[in-house]
């Protein structure tokens, strides 16, 4: 089994000992993001084996993981497995996914159950994942007592305990820069199914995800808080490879800003007005690397990588 552990790092000494513990005996790559604690340092003293890769700068959940599916790739590496540095493989998690996988290689992505930090229940947004919108039998099966599938195929599963394979890795690409921080996985599950692979959800193994739920504040309306979530949304949506013409949606939503615009004029609410000329400004600005994407990722390729 030649698959290789992809962890991307930025101070995360709060987790590390655990989830380098937990890979013991397995290739690993760290790429370090730049961290200002310890990090580094920890782990070249008590895990010479990882291969450590750091970077001057923090380069983002995407761009860093990229570097390490290359590295693995160039190691003729059969899958990469993605792990967040905040959780912790639980058993034989690994080699039951890829034996699954080598068995069934329409799946490009497989992931665990993600459990809580405290191993008592689901994680809260893993469990969004598997609801009964995303696949009906998933809750079903376990509630009724039927015979657990082998695996639950899933639209999404987020990217923090991912076995992704080799020729998913060559006909779809890494993460595409597009995205710093966030979002990245929403885009790569789209390409996936785009280049007909399957993602699942393989329900006897697991990862604890040793993070906290953390109540969404109430966002405020055109804060910078907003436009960085709105950027998000219009990358997600229109650099969509499974959308027919991402030109005609976004000029849609130059219609629909334009007609809150004026609106806002009528009502002489001028907030709404400063706020929604950022919005159109802020998508044109957009478009052309939207489209980009969009037309690379529909072709078949290791892109970024």
């Amino acid at each position: 089994m030649n698959v290789y552990i992809i962890i991307v790092t930025y101070n995360g000494m709060k987790w590390l000992e655990r989830c380098l513990n937990s890979c013991s005996g397995y290739n690993v790559v760290v790429i370090d993001n730049a961290s200002t604690d310890h990090t580094v340092t920890y782990i070249k003293e008590h895990h010479p084996n990882v291969h450590l890769i750091q970077s001057d700068e923090n380069l983002g959940f995407g761009k860093a993981n990229n570097i390490g599916m290359s590295y693995a790739l160039s190691k003729n590496a059969d899958a990469v497995f993605l792990l967040n540095q905040d959780a912790y493989l639980v058993d034989n998690v690994l080699e039951t996914l890829f034996t699954f996988q080598s068995e069934h290689k329409e799946y490009g992505i497989l992931s665990p159950i993600h459990l809580n930090g405290t191993e008592t229940a689901m994680d809260f947004y893993f469990s969004n994942y598997v609801s009964n919108t995303k696949n009906a039998d998933f809750y079903s099966d376990h509630v009724t007592g039927q015979p657990l599938k082998p695996v639950y195929e899933v639209p999404f599963v987020n990217a923090a305990a991912w076995l992704i394979s080799k020729t998913c890795l060559e006909k779809v690409g890494g993460f595409d820069p597009l995205f710093f921080h966030y979002s990245e996985d929403n885009n790569y599950c789209q390409r996936v199914r785009f280049h007909n692979f399957k993602i699942g959800v393989v329900p006897k193994v697991f990862v604890i995800h040793d993070r906290k739920q953390v109540k969404q504040k109430k966002m405020k309306p055109y804060s910078s808080q907003y436009f960085t979530w709105k950027e998000r949304i219009y990358k997600t949506t229109f650099a969509d490879v499974n959308s027919k013409d991402p030109k005609f949606q976004i000029n849609k939503e130059l219609r629909v800003i334009k007609k809150n615009i004026a609106k806002a004029l009528f009502s002489l609410n001028f907030k709404v007005v400063k706020g929604q000329l950022i919005q159109q400004k802020n998508l044109k600005q957009l478009i052309p690397e939207i489209l980009k994407s969009y037309n690379n990722n529909k072709v078949e390729g290791a892109h970024y990588l």
